[in-house]
């Protein structure tokens, strides 16, 4: 994985652009790539590229230009390419002579033949810029499932973009603004956000499956891949050996890798299920490796919750012991996950999800250390239906996201000034109806099939990109590149036209998953109940950062005591029992959320407008 940059003007060209502004923005995202970076520069465009190698070491250096029949293109790509092999023997039938084995060169010479029809061709997760010199356009594209970011803003007739905001913040006329919009999103939606905003005032994000070109006429994006309902004709066997063949396809690609590559194990259904078919990939005995996650005092302090019925870390030791890998636990203490929030904020470039983001900080860091590729488990619960909202239709008819429980509890928090609660709640609940009013749907589904339908919808296009931003931004902070099987595309265009009877048999969560990679787990994860991914049960935590927000809204700098409502602070200090966002945040993630929030503000210079 990569980052990438770019600043472009058809109309009055970038020389006012200096290298030096070029290299600063630059090295706001060099943990992105930490082995090699590079530039390319004309009379219209500036390209900038910080490089993870893992394919072809060697060879990949970015920005990469080819000539092709006499025209030249030039490429910024941050992403892997999953058929690459593939599409290389297409191009090479094309006449193209390849000079590296990266994939990079795949998707510039993808562009170069098929031209707009490229991206339609890739499968993979990728986020990428094309110049192309001969018909003076930058081609953009975005992957399907927005496993890879793009951010971008207008300045005049600049286009400016970058994997991460904080590149684009760089520039010396752009500031961090927040409208009112922003302060919903914040408030209302958070972690979440629309997947074509990017919180601050005129920053946006290129949409999961959308490409566009920009030349001297402007900027138009368009949609390149849409999910569509049908009625599936397959029979139930055919379905669950479908199932099977394109996960274990999808794993079984996402293993090439020219560095050390690992897997996440959690000892839940889905991350065993990458290891599992991972480690049957070795070859001669080669040993897979293995990480999973806990926090310093948990198993003192854990208690079950129906949301969370035990804890994983005994089930991850057993699978690695069942499967013969090499296993590590990874333990993080309390201070390290307060102490984290701050640099959390930095390489997410907003407030999050607390010490959920900054113990994976902390792991991917610690992760880094022996690899460079790890495999993780996301996107399963999404696509599979493991959340309650799939087979409970009226999380679904409450008019707001299933998963915010108490929407106005949260916004009422804050001064009714700052917050503006009767006209941010129904800005964002127009998000809501809008975005399942969009739900793909065949119309003659069941009420069941109906609602799995809308559930997926909204969970992919809300729910996953957030935990899939999480996962990118906490691991490319260390230049660690994690890649998500499940989030392959085909999966998903196949398993949301399944019947929900299929999918839910027997009223088994992910009964569908479960049955068609039967033979790659035994019974003891197979059929455990979904945990989610852990947090800090230890009041050693609460404590740390309560003694921080006291002393966060003593400071003369804070915006938290001018922000927040008087009877919040009341409630915060009552230890009351907050849900902040589903059952992962309580009273102690939303004091570090505020910290996250306050910290957000003074280190960005953020701007209410």
């Amino acid at each position: 994985m990569c980052s990438i940059l770019g600043i472009i003007n058809f109309k009055d060209s970038t020389t006012d652009i200096t290298q030096a502004i070029l290299n600063e923005m630059r090295k706001t995202t060099a943990h992105r790539g930490p082995d090699q970076n590079g530039y390319y520069r004309n009379e219209f465009v500036c390209f900038a590229h910080n490089r993870l190698a893992v394919i072809d070491v060697e060879n990949g250096l970015q920005p990469m230009t080819v000539s092709f029949e006499g025209k030249s293109y030039t490429i910024v790509y941050n992403g892997e390419i999953y058929n690459a092999n593939e599409l290389r023997t297409e191009l090479i039938a094309a006449g193209v002579s390849f000079s590296t084995y990266c994939d990079t060169e795949v998707v510039l010479y993808s562009y170069i033949v098929w031209g707009l029809k490229c991206s339609e061709k890739l499968n993979g997760i990728y986020a990428f810029a094309i110049y192309d010199d001969h018909r003076k356009q930058i081609y953009l594209s975005r992957d399907r499932m927005g496993v890879k970011p793009f951010f971008y803003t207008q300045l005049g007739n600049t286009l400016i973009f970058s994997s991460e905001v904080k590149a684009i913040l760089r520039h010396p006329q752009i500031r961090a603004e927040l409208d009112s919009e922003g302060i919903w999103q914040l408030l209302y939606l958070s972690p979440m956000r629309p997947s074509n905003n990017g919180i601050f005032k005129n920053i946006y994000e290129i949409s999961p499956g959308y490409h566009g070109i920009f030349d001297i006429n402007g900027l138009k994006l368009f949609r390149y891949w849409e999910l569509k309902a049908y009625e599936l004709e397959d029979s139930e066997d055919t379905i669950i050996e479908k199932t099977r063949f394109l996960l274990t396809d999808s794993i079984q690609r996402q293993l090439v890798s020219d560095v050390p590559l690992c897997t996440f194990l959690s000892g839940g259904l889905d991350s065993s299920i990458v290891t599992s078919v991972a480690k049957r990939d070795k070859k001669n005995g080669e040993l897979l490796s293995t990480y999973s996650f806990e926090y310093e005092g948990n198993q003192q302090h854990f208690t079950a919750t129906s949301f969370q019925p035990e804890s994983d870390d005994a089930y991850a030791v057993w699978l690695a012991k069942y499967l013969k890998t090499d296993h590590t636990v990874l333990t993080v203490s309390q201070q390290k996950i307060a102490d984290l929030l701050t640099d959390a904020v930095k390489y997410r470039d907003y407030p999050g999800m607390a010490d959920i983001d900054s113990s994976l900080l902390y792991y991917c860091s610690q992760v880094k250390n022996r690899h460079t590729v790890a495999l993780s488990g996301e996107c399963s619960d999404e696509i599979f239906g493991g959340y309650p909202w799939f087979y409970k239709p009226e999380m679904l008819n409450r008019d707001f996201f299933p998963w915010i429980h108490d929407p106005e509890s949260r916004v009422y928090l804050f001064n009714s000034d700052f917050a503006k609660p009767k006209e941010g709640f129904e800005f964002v609940k127009q998000m809501y109806l809008d975005s399942k009013n969009a739900c793909p749907l065949a119309g003659n589904e069941s009420d069941e099939m109906k609602t799995s339908r809308i559930a997926t919808w909204l969970s992919v296009n809300w729910f996953m990109v957030s935990l899939l931003e999480r996962k990118d931004r906490m691991s490319m902070a260390s230049g660690l590149e994690v890649r998500v099987p499940f989030s392959d595309h085909r999966i998903l265009e196949y398993v949301y036209n399944v019947p929900w009877s299929i999918k839910f048999k027997n009223k088994v969560e992910k009964s569908l998953l479960r049955t068609a990679m039967a033979e790659y787990l035994p019974d003891k994860i197979l059929y455990r109940k979904k945990s989610p991914y852990p947090k800090t049960h230890n009041p050693e935590y609460e404590r740390i950062v309560t003694e921080m927000f006291e002393i966060a809204i003593t400071d003369t700098n804070s915006l938290l005591k001018d922000i927040l409502h008087p009877d919040a602070l009341t409630l915060l200090r009552s230890g009351s029992n907050v849900t902040w966002f589903g059952q992962l945040m309580g009273r102690p993630q939303l004091i570090a959320w505020l910290l996250q929030l306050d910290y957000w503000f003074r280190a960005y210079d953020v701007k209410l407008v």
